[in-house]
């Protein structure tokens, strides 16, 4: 059975460069995430009387997705800190 482990990567990569370029991009996908769920509650909720149905509907299906990419960038970032030997809160 074939398994990936880490070692196995290119060994001029470093895995401190690799946790440190997943708690990068960890820490964009849930800035980006924070600022599109805002976004698709404000249309589903207080605002709806100002879109249409099809948007509408758009925006609460986009709120549960969003709300799993949120939840699936929160843990890499806490992996990433782990790695890094970082406090995971």
């Amino acid at each position: 059975m074939n398994t990936m482990v880490l070692n196995n990567l290119n060994p001029q990569t470093k895995p401190i460069s690799l946790y440190k370029t997943l708690l990068f991009a960890a820490n964009t996908a849930l800035g980006v995430s924070v600022v599109c769920i805002a976004v698709s509650i404000l249309i589903s909720y207080p605002y709806a009387e100002h879109f249409s149905i099809p948007v509408q509907v758009s925006a609460h299906i986009s709120t549960i997705v969003i709300a799993a990419i949120l939840k699936v960038s929160y843990v890499l970032r806490c992996v990433a800190q782990h790695g890094l030997g970082q406090e995971v809160r």
